[in-house]
């Protein structure tokens, strides 16, 4: 284990400006579509802390025994019950929304282009008539693009999924202070996907299409979106590039998928311009960089735009025991990266916050990151490093002047 993570997570007298952030709330103004006058604590109790809702798509992709396996989800809420943490053993705290819907074609379209809609209903019905039921649409490494029978009905299922979560959170924030945090637990993922095109295993851009929906059928007008994914969110990225209302923040591998996007200088454009802000870390970053770009980077950007939500792409492939990325995350930084981000919805839009998953695809720590997620949300510990202390011998020394450089050079392109 490196000196600088050692001295994190072991010296208590050592209180990183990350940590501060999580006991010292931030005073920013929140719209006024954001804080109803009809908001009382005296219920608080009763309601979650968390709401979450299943897009499983057990028929998309289930002839390929690849790193997006159809089992993905159960697995995940199979780990949920192990762990407790579900409304069965948590009771008010945790809930499981299990009334979604589907995304309607108008939704869809306010990302993707009816073109694209159209070729996806052929592919379908031409993948039900294969041999093998199967058909490749993209070629992407790792994560190729496959489509099924079932893939139009599954993605149109992950899509409401978030849709309905973002209902569900607006709804309880019009009746407490504190609405809970949401979590679209869905697969297919969907920060690849592109206008005309599927691309990275993604077929619709969950987290776009909720982006949209919230400015047009809720009034949240500016939507604030985080993507900690070790590959950038190049989809994300294309459909908002030239638009201030929605500012999306990304934190990837430098050079790693897709490798032509994610660019420093990629800032935005037209009325667009600084509502992109793209930090590209080096190989071998880790739980130092990420609580160095919360602190540095995303607290003060979120701050500074005002959102009325915040939406997440939460990608947990950056773990150091991933095979799609080079970087050394630990599941150690789940939990007070969930909780920072909670706690700046709290204070910046009336708690306003979806959580959209992407990556991570190996499964014995994809599950204990998410777990480490509702743990945050409800508060209680965090248990993580029973989990990671048999790996610490693994991590390397972080590159600290390659991370500071990057952090200083996009702090200073959007003068922070």
């Amino acid at each position: 284990m490196n000196n600088l993570y050692r001295h994190l997570h072991h010296n208590h007298h050592h209180r990183s400006a990350f940590r501060r952030f999580l006991y010292l709330r931030t005073k920013c103004g929140v719209a006024s579509s954001s804080k109803p006058a009809t908001k009382t604590n005296d219920n608080e109790d009763d309601m979650p802390k968390v709401i979450y809702s299943l897009g499983p798509a057990m028929g998309h992709n289930r002839y390929v025994y690849g790193i997006d396996s159809n089992s993905r989800i159960r697995y995940i809420l199979n780990a949920l019950e192990d762990a407790k943490l579900t409304p069965e053993f948590r009771g008010s705290k945790i809930k499981q929304l299990t009334k979604i819907r589907k995304a309607t074609l108008e939704e869809i379209t306010s990302v993707h282009s009816r073109s694209y809609y159209s070729f996806l209903e052929k592919t379908v019905e031409d993948a039900k008539a294969s041999e093998d039921g199967l058909i490749e649409i993209e070629k992407s490494k790792p994560l190729p693009t496959y489509v099924t029978g079932t893939t139009l009905n599954d993605s149109l299922i992950a899509a409401g999924t978030g849709l309905s979560l973002v209902d569900a959170v607006v709804a309880a924030s019009r009746i407490i202070e504190n609405p809970p945090v949401g979590f679209a637990l869905i697969r297919p993922p969907g920060h690849h996907a592109i206008r005309d095109r599927a691309m990275g295993g993604c077929i619709f851009n969950n987290v776009s299409i909720a982006a949209r929906y919230a400015q047009r059928k809720h009034g949240l007008k500016r939507v604030f979106i985080i993507d900690f994914d070790a590959h950038h969110g190049n989809g994300t990225s294309d459909a908002f590039y030239d638009d201030p209302g929605v500012f999306y923040l990304s934190t990837h591998q430098d050079g790693c998928y897709p490798v032509d996007t994610g660019r420093f200088d990629d800032i935005g454009s037209g009325n667009g311009e600084g509502a992109t802000l793209n930090l590209p870390l080096p190989q071998l970053s880790g739980d130092v960089a990420m609580r160095t770009a919360f602190d540095e980077v995303i607290v003060p950007c979120a701050q500074r735009f005002k959102p009325d939500m915040i939406l997440v792409s939460a990608g947990y492939d950056g773990h150091h025991l991933e095979g799609t990325s080079d970087w050394q995350m630990t599941t150690r930084i789940s939990y007070p990266l969930a909780y920072g981000i909670k706690q700046l919805a709290e204070d910046l839009c009336g708690g306003h916050c979806v959580f959209f998953l992407e990556g991570g695809w190996r499964t014995d720590t994809l599950k204990v990151s998410i777990e480490e997620s509702f743990r945050a949300f409800i508060g209680e510990p965090s248990i993580a490093n029973n989990f990671e202390k048999q790996f610490d011998y693994w991590l390397k020394d972080e590159p600290s002047s390659q991370i500071k450089q990057a952090i200083q050079r996009v702090k200073n392109l959007h003068s922070l």
